[in-house]
Formats: C-alpha cells, structure tokens, sequence
C-alpha cells in the first residue's frame, strides 16, 4: 500500500475517532445527570473491557504477552486508563462540555514532548508548525467562548483536571507505541484496559456504593451506552490502528478537530451559539491540521 493511501485511510479513520469524541463530550455531561463520575466510568470500562477481550479471542488473538511487556502493559493501562478516566470524568463533572474538549486537544504538545524526549518519534518542522498553529486555533476557541470559561473555584479544578487528563492521554499516546510493533491495537487496547479497570473500580468504590441506582433516567443509561460503546470500545482501537501506522504525533493532531465537533454538537443540542472568533479559532485548527498532515514522523 503507498504512503498516500494509508495516509488517506487513516485520515478517514481519525475524523471518525473526532466525530464520536466530539459527541461524546456532551453525551458524558448528559449521564452524569444520574450516574456520579467514578460510578459512571467504572461501569462503562468494565463492559468495554469485557468486549474487546471477546472481540479479541473471537479475532483469533491470545491473552499472551512476552515476559518484558508485562509491567509496560500494566503500566500503561494505569496511566491511559485508571488515572487519565479519574481525572477526565471527574473535570467533565465540573466544567463544560467545550471546555473539556478545548483542553484535551492541548494533547498533541504533550505528544510531540514526550516523542521527542524518549526519541521515540521526531517530527519534521512542518509537522511541528501545524501543531502549534492548531494550538493557536483552540486559544482562540477559548477566548471567543469566555462566557465558557470562569475562575469559579469548581470550574477552574475541573480545567485543571481535564488538561492532566490531557497529559495523562499524550502518555498513553507515545507510550503505546513500541509495543504496536509486537501487538495489535486490538490486543494491547483489550490488554491495558485490564489491569487499568481493576484499578479504576478499586478507586470507584466509595461512589458505587453511594450511587442511587433507582434514580438513574433512562436517558443517562442511553448515554452510557454510546459513551461505552463508541467512545471506548470503537474509538480506543481507531485511535491505536492510526498510532499504529503513522505514529503519535500525527495521530495526536486530529485531536484539534475534536473542540470544533464538540462546540458544534453543544451549540446544536443545548443552543449555544459559535462566536466570529470561534468561527476564526475553528479554521486555524484545521489549518494546522492541513499543514501537519504534509509532514512525515521520522
């Protein structure tokens, strides 16, 4: 298969990953109605675990890894599964959903930091240029959005918790890589997400046993469903299948897309209006994101 082929394939697949994520956000916001944060994430990792193991076994594929990937498997599911799940529902629960989305795409700079630090990936100028100039795109986002953004004490913990969601996803990005040489996105999604669960709902435990099942609509188990189903199970292989072929960096820049999506669905579902300057900071994101994709992770 040509470079420009796969490239175009894998585009086609991380614009699906942006769409369902930009959903997604005001999906979360939705369920949290009912479900409490660690209660709603537990549930929703648990089921996804258990589909991709099926899936995977049903694929042909084998529960074994080699000695030496062991504890990065484990690992990796801590970071980009356990800590990055708790720290993201929980800043879902406190800011909005096109706060969430804007702060998670400052994740391409986290990439781009670690690849390079670990020498795992070293990317051309141009790629670099298009990240920061889709960086400049989402600053503009926020700034046209300020009626989004306040220093409520509430608000400003879950900005906070969502950028290290942010940073905590970036590690899960370039972390998964070397072993994407040995296994299947697939596999080593199915495989991280095991130790990553048992550790989410050793944590969850206190809000399990508090959540009032009995009050939870009918609406928020829907948006439980979608937010598992696709935002997990779907997206989660999506997103390692492009790691897979072209890397974190470039994999990572799609990610900018997702406030646009997201600012899109919050203004159609709930009512709120884009702003010239967001219309502006919209463009600039895809601009950079033209840019980039010209670039070749060496």
């Amino acid at each position: 298969m040509s470079s420009s082929r796969r490239f175009t394939s894998t585009d086609l697949i991380m614009l699906g990953v942006v769409l369902i994520w930009g959903l997604n956000f005001t999906i979360v916001k939705f369920a949290l109605r009912g479900l409490s944060p660690l209660a709603f994430n537990t549930l929703r990792f648990g089921v996804a675990t258990i589909v991709l193991l099926t899936i995977m076994r049903l694929a042909g594929e084998s529960l074994w890894l080699k000695r030496q990937d062991v504890l990065p498997v484990i690992l990796l599911g801590f970071g980009g599964h356990t800590l990055y799940q708790a720290l993201f529902i929980n800043g879902m629960a406190l800011t909005t959903p096109a706060v969430a989305a804007l702060l998670m795409a400052t994740s391409p700079l986290f990439v781009a930091i670690y690849g390079t630090l670990l020498g795992l990936e070293r990317s051309r100028p141009i790629v670099i240029i298009g990240i920061i100039l889709s960086f400049i795109g989402m600053l503009l986002l926020i700034v046209g959005g300020q009626k989004e953004i306040g220093l409520r004490s509430g608000a400003l913990l879950g900005d906070l918790l969502i950028l290290l969601a942010a940073m905590m996803w970036a590690g899960y990005t370039v972390g998964g890589k070397p072993l994407l040489g040995r296994y299947s996105p697939l596999k080593l999604n199915a495989l991280t997400m095991i130790p990553g669960t048992l550790l989410l709902a050793a944590i969850s435990t206190p809000q399990l046993a508090a959540q009032d099942w009995q009050a939870v609509s009918a609406g928020a188990w829907v948006a439980w469903a979608y937010s598992t189903a696709f935002a997990v199970v779907v997206a989660y292989v999506l997103w390692y299948t492009s790691v897979q072929r072209v890397g974190g960096a470039r994999t990572a820049i799609y990610s900018n897309l997702t406030p646009v999506v997201a600012t899109l669905v919050s203004w159609l579902l709930t009512g709120e209006r884009l702003t010239p300057l967001q219309m502006v900071g919209a463009a600039v994101v895809i601009a950079g994101i033209l840019l980039a994709r010209r670039g070749r992770s060496a």
